[in-house]
C-alpha cells in the first residue's frame, strides 16, 4: 500500500512523494520513502530493462547514465539513494566510477556484473572501492532474462539503498591474526552465514581468526556459482587458513574452510576423528537461496558432536534463522552481528528474533566473540 504523505521541492518544482507501507497479518511493520536510483549501463536497452523493472517495483530511476563519467555526475547533480552500476563501459568504467563516487559524493552501489571469470575478479575489485554489493546479470552483459530476476533484483537494490555508504566498517582494511599462546577446545567448526554485504565482512572475520585455534571453517555468502571460487581464493589470501570452493565429497580437518559453490547446497554429510565431509545438492531453493545457511546448519548440528558455533553476518532475509537454532540446540554456541555494523539488518535480525543467540556483536568484537565461545567450552 503507498499513500502521499508529504511532498518534494526540487529546483522550486512540488512533486508528490510517495511512502511505501508494509502489512504482514494486517500490522504495519515499515515505512519508508521509495528509493531513487541511477541506473548506469552502456546498452541503451539494458539500461531501459533495468529502469523499468526497478520503476515496477516502486524505487524511482532518478537519471540513467551510459558511462562511469555519467554516473558519477548524475549522482551529484540528483543525490540519489543507490546507483546500480554496470562493470564493463567506455571512457570509465565501474569500477573507477565507483572509486570517484565514495570519494567524492558517497552513495550505497550495487554492481550488475555478467556472469564470466573475468567479471568476477574485477566486481570484487569493485567491492574493495566501496560497493556493497553485487547482482549477476543473467545470460551475459546485454541480458534478455533480466525479467525472470526482477523480484530479486527490486528487493536487492532496496535493501542496499538503505545502506550507509560513509560506514567506516566497509573500508577498513584486514590484518592477518597474530599467533597467540591461548589454548582452545579440541576440533572446534564454525558456520558462518552471510548474504548483502557480507563478503568483505566474512573476509574481515576470516582474517583475524589465528590458525592455532584449529577451526573447521565453513563459508555459506548468498553469491552466484563463478563467483564463489574467487570469494574462496580472496579469502585464502587474506587468512591464515587454506580456504578453497566446496565440491562435492570434500574433506577438511582443523585450518581448514571452504565456501559453499554458488547455486548448490552445502551439507555436512559425515564426521570422524575431527574431520568433516560436505555433500552438495541441487535440491530445491530454501528462504529462496541456494546455497542456504539453513542447510548447512541444520546438517552440521546433525552430524557434528564436537563444539559448533554458528555466526549470522549481514545479510537480507531469515536465512540462517533455523539454523542458529539448530547450532544452539545440540549445545553450539551463537553469535549475530548487530545492527549498527550490519550492511542489512535482515538476517541477524531474525536469528536474534529466535531467541537462540548467545552474543550480538559489532563486526569488530566477532572474531574475538568467536575465540572465546570456542575457550569456554574448555572452562564453561
Amino acid at each position: 500500500m503507498r499513500v502521499v504523505t508529504a511532498v518534494r521541492t526540487e529546483n522550486g518544482v512540488d512533486s508528490l512523494l510517495w511512502v511505501t507501507t508494509v502489512f504482514v497479518a494486517g500490522e504495519r511493520v515499515m515505512t519508508t520513502a521509495d528509493p531513487r536510483a541511477v541506473v548506469a549501463d552502456d546498452s541503451h536497452f539494458m539500461r531501459s530493462v533495468i529502469s523499468d523493472i526497478l520503476e515496477d517495483g516502486g524505487i524511482e530511476v532518478v537519471a540513467q547514465a551510459r558511462n562511469g563519467y555519467e554516473a558519477v555526475d548524475a549522482v551529484a547533480e540528483h543525490d540519489p539513494d543507490v546507483v546500480t552500476m554496470d562493470v564493463e563501459m567506455p571512457e570509465m568504467d565501474g569500477i573507477e566510477a565507483v572509486d570517484r563516487i565514495m570519494s567524492e559524493h558517497p552513495t550505497p552501489v550495487l554492481m550488475l556484473s555478467a556472469h564470466t571469470d573475468e567479471n568476477a575478479d574485477v566486481t570484487f575489485e569493485a567491492l574493495d572501492k566501496g560497493a556493497v554489493d553485487f547482482f549477476s546479470k543473467p545470460g551475459g552483459e546485454v541480458s534478455m532474462e533480466m525479467s525472470r530476476l526482477e523480484d530479486q533484483l527490486v528487493e536487492m537494490v532496496t535493501s542496499v539503498a538503505e545502506v550507509d555508504p560513509t560506514d567506516s566498517t566497509a573500508d577498513e582494511s584486514v590484518e592477518t591474526a597474530a599467533p597467540s599462546t591461548r589454548t582452545y577446545v579440541e576440533n572446534p567448526t564454525l558456520l558462518i552465514g552471510s548474504s548483502t554485504g557480507g563478503p568483505k565482512m566474512v573476509e574481515r572475520v576470516m582474517s583475524e581468526l589465528p590458525l592455532e585455534a584449529d577451526f573447521r571453517v565453513l563459508i555459506v555468502q548468498h553469491m552466484p556459482d563463478g563467483f564463489t571460487g574467487r570469494f574462496a581464493k580472496r579469502i585464502d589470501s587474506r587468512s591464515d587458513y587454506e580456504v578453497s570452493e566446496a565440491s562435492d565429497g570434500d574433506r577438511i580437518g582443523g585450518g581448514e574452510a571452504l565456501v559453499a559453490q554458488g547455486g548448490k547446497h552445502m551439507l555436512v554429510s559425515n564426521y570422524r576423528s575431527g574431520r568433516l565431509r560436505v555433500k552438495l545438492t541441487e535440491d530445491p531453493p530454501v528462504n529462496s537461496v541456494r546455497p542456504a545457511v539453513d542447510m548447512t546448519m541444520n546438517s552440521a548440528a546433525e552430524v557434528i558432536t564436537d563444539p559448533l558455533v554458528g555466526v549470522i553476518l549481514t545479510g537480507m532475509g531469515e536465512d540462517g534463522a533455523a539454523g542458529i537454532k539448530a547450532v544452539k540446540a545440540v549445545g553450539g554456541r551463537t553469535i549475530a552481528q548487530d545492527e549498527e555494523t550490519s550492511a542489512v539488518f535482515g538476517m541477524p535480525k531474525r536469528a536474534i528474533e529466535t531467541g537462540y543467540v548467545d552474543d550480538v556483536l559489532p563486526i569488530d568484537d566477532i572474531p574475538e566473540g568467536i575465540l572465546d565461545t570456542a575457550r569456554a567450552e574448555v572452562n564453561p
